[in-house]
C-alpha cells in the first residue's frame, strides 16, 4: 500500500464537473492499493497518515500532524501509484489489487478514516477525476506500509 501525501492549503476533486470532495488546509492523500494489502495494512496506513508530522509548529519545524492542526484529509484512489515502472517505457499494473477488491478496501478505509478524523472528503473510486490543489511548501511524501 502506498500513499502519496501532499500538504495543501486547499484541495478539491471533481467528477464530471461535480465537486465530490474538498478540503482547506490539510492533506491530499493519493492512495495506491497493491495485491496483498488488507484491513490490517489499511489501519496501519491510517495510523501513520493521521500522525505523520508534516505541519509546522510554533518554531516552524515539522512537528505537527493533520490531527494536531485539525486539518482536512482528502482521500483519492490512484491505482497508478502501484505500477511497476522499473523496466521499459510502459507501466506494468500486474502488482495492483484487482478493482473489486481495491474498491472494497478503499471504502473500508474511507469509513474508518471518517470515524477517526472529523474533516474527511473523498474522490470517487474508479472515476475519471480532476484534482486541483495548492501544495504548501511544496511538501510531498510517499508513505508505504
Amino acid at each position: 500500500m502506498k500513499a502519496l501525501i501532499q500538504r495543501v492549503t486547499f484541495a478539491r476533486v471533481q467528477v464530471d464537473g461535480e465537486v465530490t470532495g474538498e478540503i482547506e488546509r490539510g492533506l491530499l492523500v493519493l492512495l495506491g492499493l497493491d495485491k496483498g494489502d488488507d484491513q490490517a495494512s489499511a489501519e496501519r496506513m491510517l495510523d501513520k497518515l493521521l500522525a505523520y508530522r508534516v505541519f509546522a509548529d510554533d518554531r516552524g519545524r515539522m512537528n505537527c500532524s493533520v490531527a494536531d492542526i485539525g486539518g482536512g484529509v482528502l482521500l483519492v484512489s490512484q491505482f497508478t501509484l502501484s505500477a511497476d515502472t522499473r523496466k521499459g517505457l510502459r507501466p506494468s499494473f500486474s502488482s495492483t489489487m484487482p478493482p473489486a477488491d481495491a474498491e472494497r478496501l478503499y471504502d473500508d478505509m474511507l469509513a474508518s478514516l471518517r470515524e477517526r478524523h472529523p474533516a474527511v472528503a473523498a474522490g470517487r473510486f474508479g472515476a475519471d477525476m480532476q484534482v486541483c490543489l495548492c501544495n504548501d511548501g511544496p511538501v510531498t511524501f510517499m508513505l508505504e506500509v
